[in-house]
């Protein structure tokens, strides 16, 4: 299944991503109106970006009451038949991540759709920080980069110890 993976080391919090998608779902630039958010901590010097993870065992999709959340079978992706939903929210207090949402001007609950297969705001992330591919192939890069990072971090130790000698 393929998944909007973010790498955070590259997201530069321009929250182009953020515009793209509630252009893209709602028809304007409305943070509130984004299936992608992107969070500033400036105490700590972080930024947090996230979007649905598209769950294999979806807690959104089980407690939707109207049958309004489906998978998408072309994408796989958890979707929200907006003729459907009656607005109660459910399915926003299920989410165990806080990528569910609840739209007011249309009355709906809203999430990442995967913009049919094709995510707009992978295509128009600046940073290069967004990826959309398998989630196996996200988690060997992931895996990878982590990897890396440790024998970097070792050789700097095994470094350290010989200049002391």
């Amino acid at each position: 299944m393929k998944v909007v993976f973010v790498e955070k080391e590259r997201c530069l919090a321009c929250r182009n991503c953020e515009r793209v998608c509630s252009f893209q779902e709602a028809g304007g630039f409305n943070r509130e109106n984004s299936n992608i958010w992107v969070q500033i901590d400036m105490d700590n010097r972080t930024i947090f970006t996230i979007t649905c993870l598209q769950c294999d065992e979806a807690a959104c999709l089980k407690i939707c009451p109207a049958k309004a959340i489906r998978r998408d079978p072309h994408t796989h992706a958890v979707v929200v038949d907006e003729t459907l939903c009656v607005g109660c929210r459910m399915c926003v207090f299920a989410c165990p991540f806080g990528c569910m949402h609840y739209e007011n001007h249309r009355q709906v609950a809203a999430k990442c759709n995967l913009c049919g297969g094709d995510p707009q705001c992978v295509k128009n992330c600046m940073a290069r920080a967004l990826h959309f591919a398998d989630i196996n192939k996200l988690a060997n890069m992931k895996r990878n980069k982590v990897d890396q990072a440790f024998v970097k971090t070792a050789f700097m130790h095994e470094g350290e110890g010989q200049l002391r000698s």
